[in-house]
């Protein structure tokens, strides 16, 4: 049966969720009823089934079972909380399921190390692509837009991008996205989490992207800050940014499956549009570990091209043919010529099992000393320490 409920009634035994009608205004239409049959199982205890559009807060409740079974996007205004130690399920559909905040909007989902928050495929075997992933979406700066223009994301068409670095789209702290990687809206695969024009007023901390199809982490342009960062067999890139992502990334680990691509691929600009701002990306990456499966297999651990700027310190890569290979040309993606003004640089970087530590593809001439400095003496970051109990591997 389905009902027709305002989002803020007490939730009781009622099953809800929500889409849109034609009009210009957002009204809630519920769809989430009782269903045993689900894709032909019968689940082991009725679920609450959650997608449409909210226009109003959205809090879940420990002692309930959801179940995410569409495109879940929490509209302006509107704040999505997730308490400690849930596991959030989505329906393993692959295409259009997913969970968006939009800019305005908030997430709270605060986990603790014993007691995470696990948003996962709800498929008796789980693998890679079977639902969408994370998206956030802020009001900070993007490259590919200027002023208050905003840029459409590849996943849901939402808005994202603007004037604000400081925007807040809340609060992820130990948060882990199994499974992820589904193709949204028929074509674009998800990644685990997403973070379009997200400003650094959120916070986050503490975030694992595990078995995902597409990338791990994508930083769209923005200012957020990400510390604790945990990526495991991302069958696409681990980390990567695009669109002038300036945050920091703050120990961060990443280890390679049988299907992967890049530990980090980083563009200076989304090649795709334009850089209309006349920036580059530049993040700070301070304690860093990638681990790939050897030498032999011919892969790049950091891939950097598209004009991007970083700053690299304390970095530990082990098991790759090419530690860095930069990419750039002496026009739009000027990569090299970050090198020669000191804003792409790398301190303190160890190499195990790396047939060459640097691949230079663009215009300009560099020696690797001039790119690295302190070879021997990188340590990457102490994941079995801040890891421990709520990653998985």
């Amino acid at each position: 049966m389905k009902n027709t409920l305002i989002l803020g009634l007490a939730i009781i035994t009622v099953l809800f969720s929500c889409t849109t009608d034609d009009t210009s205004d957002i009204v809630i239409n519920d769809n989430s009823t009782v269903n045993n049959n689900s894709g032909g199982e019968t689940p082991s205890d009725d679920c609450i089934f959650l997608s449409g559009t909210y226009i109003e807060d959205l809090t879940l409740d420990a002692n309930n079972c959801y179940k995410v079974n569409g495109s879940l996007i929490m509209a302006e205004g509107t704040t999505l909380t997730i308490p400690a130690g849930m596991t959030l399920e989505a329906l393993a559909a692959g295409a259009n399921v997913y969970i968006a905040i939009s800019q305005g909007a908030q997430i709270i989902a605060n986990g603790t190390a014993s007691n995470p928050i696990v948003l996962t495929s709800d498929a008796a075997a789980p693998s890679a692509g079977d639902w969408g992933g994370l998206i956030l979406l802020g009001k900070a700066p993007i490259n590919s837009v200027t002023g208050t223009s905003t840029s459409t994301s590849e996943i849901a068409s939402l808005p994202f991008g603007g004037t604000d670095a400081t925007d807040n789209s809340g609060s992820l702290r130990y948060v882990r996205v199994e499974y992820s990687g589904g193709a949204a809206d028929g074509q674009s695969e998800n990644n685990g989490f997403s973070f379009y024009g997200v400003g650094s007023g959120t916070s986050v901390e503490y975030i694992q992207a595990f078995e995902g199809k597409d990338d791990g982490i994508e930083f769209f342009g923005g200012t957020v800050n990400a510390s604790y960062v945990s990526v495991v067999n991302a069958q696409d890139d681990s980390i990567d940014w695009t669109e002038g992502y300036t945050g920091t990334i703050t120990n961060a680990y990443v280890k390679h499956g049988v299907d992967h691509d890049k530990g980090i691929e980083a563009d200076g600009f989304n090649t795709d549009f334009s850089n209309a701002a006349g920036y580059y990306s530049k993040p700070t990456v301070t304690n860093l570990t990638i681990i790939g499966l050897g030498s032999a297999t011919g892969n790049e651990a950091i891939r950097l091209r598209a004009g991007t700027q970083g700053i690299f310190n304390n970095v530990l890569i082990q098991g790759f043919e090419e530690g860095f290979d930069l990419d750039g040309d002496a026009g739009d993606s000027p990569t090299g010529a970050g090198v020669i003004s000191g804003d792409l640089s790398v301190t303190n970087v160890t190499f195990t099992d790396v047939t060459l530590n640097m691949k230079n593809d663009t215009a300009e001439i560099f020696t690797e000393a001039e790119f690295i400095s302190g070879n021997g003496n990188g340590t990457g970051t102490d994941y079995a320490t801040w890891g421990a109990s709520w990653t998985v591997e």
